[in-house]
């Protein structure tokens, strides 16, 4: 079994991997050839989550469960608050192969997952960006973004207005102009709106958004947490990593609790990239992606981490 720490995880995978990797996991989802188990999922109190989630994909050879968590008093201990670990393990045998480092994994492939929405179903002619959402995870997703369209400003807000200024530094070195602003004038700028938060509460009002607006709704993945209002989704073309994810504990799960949209509503995206659906259909449709964020994502990610430890010789080989 070879393991590869996380200092390593950083010269392994590149944002551009992580790319390519989330996309051929939705595509090899979308055609049946690999699957995301039932999420475990328990809150600890005091905001802390812990879970497991876990996968196979025959086309690509693996199989695996990502474990960790959200633990919000990291920041006061030097720690960043998301914390996790990849195992993969042979298909065929079940035999261990590789325990990796999953904290750095975790924001590329967050943030990738938002950047394969938005080359898929924004508008072409997109050029404003809106973040709503300021922690450590926007800066991933505000670059993951600028690197699928050529966006010309970003405009953002927070719960918490102090956190900007360093989002502010993110799109400066983009060679982005920057405002922070109220959430009405994020709306009636924004072409593209990604939201990164951990709100138990919508923030994100339908009224917010005008026609033909993208959104990428990236941090509702437990149940009980939204981002966005549900009358938006009714509003919106609905698409999301995975169905079953989506409707339980998603974006979408308060939509259908409320009777605004069914599960027959929501669309997995890799329908999308492998032409199984038009995705966008008109340019003053709303789309939206719940991105709830599948265990295939963590596999795909991990999988390629090993593979360049491997190449470089990198990492620590153990006998099992």
């Amino acid at each position: 079994m070879l393991i590869v720490p996380e200092a390593l995880i950083a010269d392994l995978v590149t944002p551009e991997d992580a790319y390519a990797a989330v996309e051929a996991c939705f595509a090899g989802m979308a055609r049946a050839e690999a699957r995301n188990f039932p999420v475990v999922r328990e809150a600890l109190g005091e905001g802390r989550q812990y879970g497991f989630k876990s996968g196979i994909d025959t086309a690509a050879g693996t199989m695996g469960v990502k474990a960790g968590g959200y633990f919000p008093g990291n920041a006061a201990r030097g720690m960043i608050n998301h914390q996790s670990s990849v195992f993969l393990f042979d298909p065929q045998t079940g035999r261990p192969q590789a325990m990796v480092g999953g904290n750095l994994l975790t924001a590329l492939r967050t943030a990738a997952a938002a950047a394969v929405s938005i080359s898929a179903l924004a508008r072409p002619d997109a050029r404003v960006l809106g973040m709503v959402g300021a922690g450590h995870q926007a800066a991933f997703q505000l670059r993951a973004a600028a690197r699928v369209r050529s966006f010309e400003k970003v405009v953002a807000w927070n719960y918490h207005p102090e956190m900007l200024p360093k989002l502010g530094e993110v799109a400066a070195e983009l060679g982005l102009p920057f405002e922070a602003v109220s959430l009405d004038a994020l709306g009636a700028q924004a072409d593209v709106i990604v939201t990164i938060t951990s709100s138990p509460a919508a923030s994100l009002m339908s009224a917010h958004v005008r026609p033909g607006t993208h959104l990428a709704c990236m941090g509702t993945d437990t149940v009980g947490k939204q981002e966005v209002e549900p009358a938006l989704l009714a509003r919106a073309r609905v698409f999301t990593d995975e169905v079953a994810q989506s409707v339980t504990l998603g974006e979408a799960q308060h939509a259908i609790a409320l009777g605004l949209i069914e599960e027959s509503d929501v669309m997995g995206i890799g329908a999308v990239l492998i032409g199984a659906h038009p995705g966008r259909q008109s340019p003053e449709e709303i789309t939206l992606f719940d991105g709830t964020g599948v265990g295939l994502q963590d596999l795909a990610v991990a999988a390629m981490a090993v593979t360049r430890a491997r190449e470089a010789g990198l990492g620590t080989t153990l006998v099992v």
